[in-house]
Order: C-alpha cells, then sequence, then structure tokens
C-alpha cells in the first residue's frame, strides 16, 4: 500500500466510519469506499480502520483503486494506440477495472482472492506473487482511491483546456474524451459495488500540490535507493489529476455518505 505522510485520524472519526461500513461478524463483505484528491489521507484512514476492525474481531483488509492500474506495458499499449499521455498512470482509463470487478465479485462470493498491489516507485503492478491473500473471508474492505464515486463531465466541459498540460499536449481533447468517457462507462459497475461512501474534502484544489509532495517524500524514504520524483516532474505528474479533482470538488459532497471537511493541515474543519 501507498506510503502516506498523514500522521493519523482521530479515534472517534475511525470508529465512526467503521460504524458506517455496517460490517458485521460473518454478515458477509461490507465494502466501505473513501474518496479523496492525492495525499488527502485516504489510505491512512482506511489502514486505521482495518485496524480498529480488525481488534473488534472482524476479517478486515484495504486495498486501493491505484492498486488496479494498468500495466506499464498495457499503457505503453495504449499510449501508442490512442494518446500518448494515457502512458501515465492515474487518469479514469488507466485502472484495470475488470480486475477489480473481478476481486470485488470474489470477495462477495466469501473468496479469499489476491488483492493486487501497485509499485508507484516502480511505475508497474507488482507480480501476482506479492499479492496478499486475505487469511479468511471478509468481512469488511476499505475501497480508497482519489477519483472514486466522480461522475462523467458533460461534453460542453471537455472542449476548453484547464492547464498547460492538456493546452500543450492535448489540444484536440483526444485525451480528455477518452478518460471522460471511460469515467462515464467502465467505472459505474465498480462504484455500485460500494456499499458506503465516504470523501475526505480538501479545502481546494491547489493544496493538492502540497499533499503530494510530502507524499512523494514519504515515499522515497520508505524506500530508500529508489528514484521518485522531483517537484518539476511531480507538478506535471498533477495535472494529469487536476481535471477530474476538480469534477471530484464540485460532485462528491453531494453523493457521498459522510463528507469529512479537511483543512491544509488536514485537521478536522468544523
Amino acid at each position: 500500500m501507498p506510503t502516506s505522510a498523514h500522521s493519523g485520524f482521530p479515534p472517534s472519526l475511525v470508529h465512526a466510519a467503521l460504524a458506517a461500513s455496517g460490517a458485521r461478524a460473518g454478515a458477509g463483505l461490507r465494502v466501505l469506499g473513501i474518496s479523496g484528491l492525492q495525499g488527502s489521507g485516504k489510505s491512512t484512514l482506511a489502514a486505521q480502520v482495518v485496524h480498529a476492525a480488525t481488534a473488534a474481531g472482524l476479517s478486515a483488509a484495504s486495498v486501493s483503486l491505484d492498486d488496479f492500474y494498468l500495466t506499464a506495458a498495457q499503457r505503453r499499449a495504449l499510449a501508442g494506440g490512442v494518446h500518448p499521455l494515457l502512458a501515465t498512470r492515474g487518469p479514469p482509463g488507466t485502472h484495470d477495472v475488470a480486475l477489480a470487478l473481478q476481486v470485488l465479485d470474489a470477495l462477495r462470493a466469501g473468496g479469499r482472492p489476491p488483492l493486487p498491489r501497485f509499485d508507484k516507485l516502480g511505475d508497474d503492478r507488482l507480480p501476482a506473487s506479492q499479492w496478499p491473500v486475505p487469511a479468511q473471508p471478509l468481512d469488511l474492505l476499505m475501497l480508497e482511491g482519489w477519483c472514486l464515486a466522480v461522475p462523467a463531465e458533460n461534453d460542453g466541459a471537455l472542449r476548453a483546456p484547464l492547464n498547460a498540460l492538456e493546452r500543450d499536449e492535448d489540444a484536440d481533447g483526444t485525451w480528455r474524451r477518452w478518460c471522460n468517457t471511460a469515467l462515464a462507462v467502465d467505472y459505474p459497475p465498480l462504484w455500485a459495488r460500494i456499499d458506503a461512501l465516504w470523501f475526505l474534502q480538501p479545502p481546494g484544489f491547489d493544496i493538492v500540490r502540497s499533499w503530494r509532495w510530502q507524499q512523494e517524500q514519504a515515499l522515497q524514504r520508505a524506500q530508500p535507493g529508489r528514484a521518485g520524483m522531483d517537484r518539476v516532474r511531480l507538478e506535471r505528474f498533477i495535472q494529469h489529476f487536476e481535471r477530474v479533482s476538480r469534477q471530484a470538488l464540485r460532485t462528491l459532497p453531494a453523493l457521498a455518505d459522510t463528507t469529512i471537511a479537511l483543512d491544509a493541515a488536514r485537521a478536522l474543519r468544523a
């Protein structure tokens, strides 16, 4: 799972999330989705809820939407056949949604499928031999992701580029239309498998630049000797996420079952 720069959420919030999941021992799988922009603390909250669930006698695990990224080879094929920007992991259309559905459906049926893992510094999916396998059927799965449950935009919103990446590298809109179509067509069946949705709401999109840099630094500290992104590369990388992130800010507060407002330090706002 990704290393987080977040120090942790209050126990009261963690237990509220566990209660909201509706998970009970032996009652079948419940999926609690945690949506939030990059660096907002999704993986931290998911890990805390899993820990609390395990302490309460439940079988629980977490997986990130990031773990279902297409492999580097698959993304290179998309880059060659559709648009060069699809080589970069992240936006809708760069996930293996079919694999995600397969895993969630197997868990729902009481199975113990291996849970995929993605190596961000290596920019590729880990070999299946390194995927963890639940020890027993799950009562609770924490599914977290930066674009979890975000609806597609209307076609008119795609016409004008909103940052330098779109202006200079997607002038005709091919890439953003591909991503938006994927979000409209491929992802809703996955969102439908979420039983309850929480949204970690930042004060705005601009804070993502600081949060994601903190996350990158934490990731590199956790794996010394492996190269990550410098600040310039990271700034460009974030532009791949900006359009859908802004759509999340517009739409998820009304769509989520619970919205947790955060300040710039990721503390809970009143």
